[in-house]
């Protein structure tokens, strides 16, 4: 039983008095993550890239890497310090797929691929990320993104849609990032109609416990808990920090094993980092009579703080302390006169702790792991080589200095997010091959040494499989129709069986923060079996293979002019036949891997087509979905 285990973590002034089941269960929850063994995720991308990258044709670029960035001065350098050697530059194609990929979350179309493969401009892999990070598709991508990070799910009520809006807008504007932030932290009003930033804070709410002798609504939210839980929410997603155990009880005797730094907070301290909002009420709103849990009103007001010594259904009961709104990081109170949640935003936003943990969470989703793992969790007490450390622990970054160059970097451009992104991109050691041609050492890995694989996150295995088979999807989603699945408002509004696949590739409900998928069997199953996979490969319904299939005779006087051209000769019906087939065969493989076939997999292709063209040329674009090329990001 794990309950035991988290109760030994409580102060035994504290296990004496009553505590709800409610309150049980969010103190697992909150110590979960703490508790359970950590398996580094340098660890796992290593160990799925070792398996899967020579899965892939090996073609790289050789000869020298150029250091394009401070990014590249930092990767190259230390490892030609330390004598780590690394991986060649990706090939076109393998980086052509991974921008796109990373950059819209689908994989690209055949005719914007045929062409940047054909250009012959030195410039033109910078040129390309410029053009992803800057289109609709990036917007769409990076918004489902924000929208999973921030859990924009049914908890916002119709509020979804004007929050959806709002991302996006401020995605394609490329607005200040520390912006976006103090608006989710201190926007107030009617969340649903008029203050995106609010339902931020409005979707964390606890319902309390019903009073009928209430007249008005304040008794339906318990504003305590709601603002505990807000605390914590913010703290991991925007300070990379895990305050949770702190809210129930002090560091010290409870974490030394788990967090150095948490070690000497106090949950005083957390009421204090709490009360930037004691001042700020959560109302249900009422509509046509009846409680509307998903439509509220925030709004600051004079009250007398936040309640140390709340009623708690959530925690362990609070025995008070200090209310004065500090930040927990520096100590620093809030500006008399000055509204606290505004405060709040100007201090966070300011600290580099809010630069380093959203450059280190952005660079895990392209590099496969962060600098600090887990991405939350920082311990900003062994962050640098030269701190005093117990006997046991090691610093936490692969590389501090470098995270602090990104974290440094992303402030002076005002906190863009496109800077952010094109200066990953663009670097040399995010276009290293995922192919490592020496003897792979697992102690390379904290050194970035190759391009680790990482599996499709469940919107980009759907619109990836639409692309590639050129059959979309139809949804519904809050009263939009949506053909990609990464145009949903919430996943919760995907088809039955789009929604089953997503979830097995690791899609959670927005209630959740977003999780890592590890690889199923329930996954190969479904990818084997399910009618989202046979239905498009199918010849019917203008998919790709139907496609194909209509166009091939059109194609039979420039097959014939290039054979008669290339041999001096008139062409002959059977060598038309099998040029034909072979177009077939590229054409599927460059819109399913991105990649032309090698010669063998030509052959075995065709081999396929001469028995039965029509289901031969289903059977490959399944086989080749079911590929890991397909399913992994290289």
């Amino acid at each position: 039983m794990f309950r035991p285990a988290i109760l030994a973590f409580l102060p035994l002034a504290l296990c004496a008095q009553a505590v709800s089941p409610e309150a049980e269960q969010n103190i697992e929850k909150a110590h979960e993550s703490l508790l359970k063994p950590k398996v580094k995720a340098s660890k796992g991308a290593e160990s799925l890239t070792t398996q899967t990258a020579p899965l892939r044709p090996a073609k790289v670029l050789s000869g020298p890497i150029t250091r394009k960035n401070f990014i590249d001065e930092h990767i190259f350098g230390r490892m030609e310090k330390d004598r780590i050697p690394h991986s060649s530059l990706a090939a076109d194609e393998e980086f052509a797929r991974r921008a796109w990929l990373d950059a819209t979350g689908r994989i690209p179309p055949v005719a914007d691929l045929t062409a940047f493969l054909q250009d012959k401009d030195p410039n033109k892999r910078d040129k390309l990320v410029d053009r992803l990070v800057d289109s609709e598709d990036f917007v769409s991508r990076w918004a489902y993104y924000f929208e999973d990070l921030f859990r924009a799910g049914n908890r916002m009520g119709f509020g979804a849609n004007l929050f959806h809006y709002w991302i996006e807008e401020w995605l394609r504007l490329d607005r200040p990032y520390s912006e976006v932030v103090q608006d989710l932290l201190s926007q107030g009003g009617k969340s649903s109609h008029s203050s995106p930033g609010a339902l931020y804070f409005a979707r964390d709410f606890v319902k309390a416990k019903d009073d009928p002798e209430e007249k008005d609504a304040h008794d339906l939210v318990n504003r305590a808990d709601s603002i505990d839980e807000f605390t914590i929410t913010y703290s991991k997603v925007f300070l990379g920090i895990n305050i949770g155990c702190i809210s129930c009880h002090d560091g010290r005797s409870h974490l030394e094993q788990v967090n150095l730094f948490l070690t000497s907070k106090k949950r005083s301290e957390f009421f204090q980092q709490a009360a930037f909002y004691g001042k700020t009420r959560m109302i249900m709103n009422w509509e046509n009579g009846f409680q509307a849990n998903t439509e509220y009103t925030v709004d600051d007001v004079v009250e007398e703080g936040y309640p140390t010594k709340g009623e708690s259904i959530v925690r362990v009961p609070r025995t008070g302390g200090p209310n004065q709104p500090a930040f927990i990081l520096t100590g620093e109170t809030a500006k008399p006169g000055v509204e606290p949640r505004d405060e709040l935003g100007r201090m966070l936003t300011a600290d580099i702790q809010f630069a380093r943990a959203t450059t280190n969470r952005i660079w895990a989703e392209f590099m496969g792991f962060g600098i600090v793992e887990p991405i939350d969790d920082f311990d900003l007490n062994r962050y640098y080589p030269d701190q005093p450390l117990p006997k046991g622990w090691t610093v936490q970054p692969s590389n501090p200095y470098l995270l602090d160059a990104m974290a440094k970097d992303f402030q002076k451009s005002n906190f863009s997010f496109k800077h952010l992104v094109r200066t990953i991109m663009k670097s040399s050691a995010y276009q290293l091959s995922s192919r490592f041609e020496d003897e792979w050492r697992p102690e390379y890995a904290s050194y970035y040494a190759r391009k680790f694989v990482r599996m499709l996150s469940p919107t980009q295995l759907q619109d990836a499989l639409y692309t590639a088979t050129a059959r979309t999807g139809s949804f519904g989603s809050r009263g939009k129709g949506a053909a990609m699945s990464m145009e949903l408002l919430d996943p919760a509004h995907a088809t039955r069986e789009v929604a089953e696949m997503m979830r097995a590739f690791g899609q959670v409900s927005r209630d959740e923060m977003p999780k890592r998928a590890h690889t199923s069997s329930l996954q190969a199953m479904l990818m084997m079996n399910s009618k989202v996979v046979l239905d498009r490969v199918k010849a019917e319904g203008n998919s790709q293979v139907e496609q194909l299939l209509k166009v091939r005779e059109t194609e039979r006087p420039h097959i014939a002019k290039s054979i008669e051209a290339a041999k001096k000769r008139e062409a002959v019906p059977a060598e038309i036949e099998l040029a034909l087939d072979r177009s077939l065969v590229t054409k599927l493989y460059l819109a399913t891997l991105s990649r032309d076939p090698l010669e063998a997999e030509v052959r075995i292709a065709m081999g396929e087509l001469e028995r039965d063209r029509k289901k031969g040329l289903e059977n490959l674009q399944w086989a080749l979905l079911n590929s890991p090329e397909f399913l992994f990001n290289y």
